[in-house]
């Protein structure tokens, strides 16, 4: 996967990062090639060592949070031919998102272990942009509403929202890249134009101001000399209160 310049998602990036009254949001926006060479492509067999490209593979559910996906008025044509609702892909498309994930947050997480069910196909484009405004209204007000138009309208351009198959990252804890402490809620959705062979990567988290992450380190020293402090001056007091004895 090879990360694609894009002058106006760089605009736009440097406004996704907003602080409120109690939270601060930090989101971007990236465009990948799918397009394979040398490390990618050994990487890909490995990959499909346990089963063909065009194997599908099962994936979770899409968090559709009670709507009803048959009732969704959209509809696109998908890749594994199944429509907009499959909640299957294929393990050549689950590369694909793997090694997005990996390029984007290279190299502090590794996915290798990522699987299928770790990934939900969401019903349409517009319930994503439904719950993406949603989210960032509710959380970023009036800076994000600002931002909106022109966040969707770059997207647009880069990949042709209409023609995109749009999936979710939805990890356990464990394997999150955002499950540290102070995290209020995050998304990260893959839009794939299998003709422009290129993914779009909107990953975005809230998080607390009020929260110190636990392993930041901050207020580890402090803590330690206190402690250090106060058993100093409970050895002295135990010093001074058996000295008269000691003396008897």
């Amino acid at each position: 996967m090879k990360l694609l310049e894009n002058s106006s998602f760089e605009a736009i990036n440097t406004q996704l990062t907003i602080e409120t009254g109690d939270c601060k949001i930090i989101g971007r926006i990236e465009s990948y090639s799918c397009k394979m060479a040398g490390e990618d492509k050994q990487m890909f067999k490995q990959f499909c060592q346990e089963g063909l490209p065009h194997v599908l593979e099962a994936l979770s559910p899409p968090q559709s949070s009670g709507i009803s996906p048959n009732k969704l008025s959209h509809s696109q044509s998908g890749d594994e031919g199944e429509g907009p609702l499959s909640d299957k892909c294929s393990r050549k498309t689950l590369f694909y998102l793997i090694a997005t994930l990996n390029e984007s947050f290279r190299p502090d997480y590794d996915f290798s272990r990522t699987r299928g069910h770790d990934f939900s196909r969401e019903p349409s484009v517009n319930w994503v942009f439904n719950a993406v405004n949603s989210s960032l209204s509710a959380a970023a007000g009036e800076a994000y509403n600002r931002l909106q138009p022109k966040l969707w309208e770059a997207i647009d351009n880069e990949i042709s929202l209409t023609e995109c198959d749009i999936y979710s990252y939805n990890p356990d804890l464990d394997s999150d890249p955002y499950g540290e402490e102070g995290n209020l809620w995050s998304f990260n959705y893959f839009f794939y134009n299998k003709r422009l062979k290129r993914i779009v990567f909107f990953t975005c988290r809230s998080v607390s101001l009020f929260m110190t992450p636990r392993d930041s380190g901050i207020g580890t020293e402090l803590d330690l000399d206190l402690d250090e402090g106060s058993f100093e001056e409970e050895e002295n007091m135990d010093e001074e209160r058996y000295r008269p004895l000691c003396a008897q």
